[in-house]
């Protein structure tokens, strides 16, 4: 199965594609999306939106795994964060893909094996599973990287082969 992890954003939204089977995870490819300081919000949405489209369909992925919104003390900067997840959402669902979102906490216990690891032990435990040279960089699409991995975890744990997405379960048109 192909895997599209997305930690998102406005400036910089990373990107992790992996292809797993079962308890295996391989690296396709991982960047991020950036979007030029100083243009308005609306611009940053709208190239958001091209590259997103781009890259669904340079990579075809089956299934997309999102990290939820966590706000911690910058409300604004949520903000702003949370216009570009719902552009990502949209093409995510224009295209046909189905969504999964995990919660930090989720993506650190699925990668690290504790829902309190730190942000290095998450990126040292990506490089290893994805058998990685160097930890992913930048830290996006590390991030990225990372919460595909935990959803080709939950996706193909033998737990979970019953689960089917049926799209006309869905769809409201």
């Amino acid at each position: 199965m192909r895997v599209l992890g997305i930690d998102p954003g406005v400036a910089t939204i990373g990107f992790g594609v992996v292809e797993a089977d079962r308890a295996n995870a391989r690296l396709i490819q991982y960047g991020v999306i950036t979007t030029p300081a100083g243009l308005p919000l609306s611009h940053r949405l709208w190239q958001i939106s091209q590259d997103m489209s781009q890259l669904l369909e340079q990579f075809q992925p089956e299934e997309a795994a999102v990290e939820e919104l966590f706000f911690s003390k910058n409300i604004t900067t949520g903000i702003a964060v949370a216009h570009g997840r719902g552009v990502l959402l949209l093409e995510l669902e224009r295209a046909g893909v189905p969504v999964f979102e995990y919660t930090p906490m989720q993506v650190k216990q699925a990668v690290a094996g504790y829902g309190g690891a730190d942000k290095r032990q998450v990126m040292l435990m990506t490089q290893r599973l994805l058998k990685m040279k160097a930890i992913p960089r930048p830290d996006d699409a590390a991030d990225a990287l990372a919460i595909a991995i935990c959803h080709s975890r939950s996706a193909t744990s033998l737990l979970n082969m019953e689960r089917k997405f049926d799209p006309k379960r869905y769809d409201t048109r």
